[in-house]
């Protein structure tokens, strides 16, 4: 059966961010998200409607293949460089608001939980989860793309 590891990333993060939407009532976009930007190295919102869904998509498999993993390393994920100004670039981290409440709603969701003063981990569930949809999307490129069926 194939993993998070045998799929590409954007594929996999996309087909989660719409089952989310559609399936896991826990995460839910807070009413400030059409204002708020997602670390202070940005100068302007996201543009995508649904980002909030393809972030915690994106965290889901983040904590997935890197857990046990904190809110300090997914704000260092998620951050970026300045440099649209004079002066040096610097390093600013995401923000830690987003990343936070986004954790708290998929452990609302049973998806991932707290490791022993470690971070967080996926749960059985959000395992299975994230296996069930890789294997779809990876039949679903096998379709497009014949000569994938030998990387079983």
């Amino acid at each position: 059966m194939p993993t998070v590891y045998d799929v590409k990333a954007e594929a996999l993060i996309e087909k989660l961010a719409h089952y989310m939407k559609k399936n896991v009532s826990a995460v839910t976009p807070p009413s400030w998200v059409k204002f708020a930007k997602t670390g202070s190295d940005r100068e302007r919102p996201p543009e995508n409607v649904d980002w909030w869904y393809t972030r915690a998509a994106s965290i889901l498999r983040k904590i997935y293949i890197d857990g046990p993993i904190g809110i300090s390393k997914l704000r260092l994920a998620y951050g970026g460089r300045t440099g649209q100004r004079s002066g040096p670039e610097h390093f600013h981290r995401g923000s830690g608001t987003v990343v936070r409440k986004i954790v708290h709603q998929l452990e609302t969701a049973g998806l991932v939980k707290q490791a022993t003063a470690r971070g967080r981990v996926v749960t059985k569930e959000g395992q299975d989860l994230l296996d069930s949809l890789s294997s779809e999307v990876k039949q679903a490129l096998e379709k497009k793309i014949p000569e994938l069926k030998k990387y079983e």
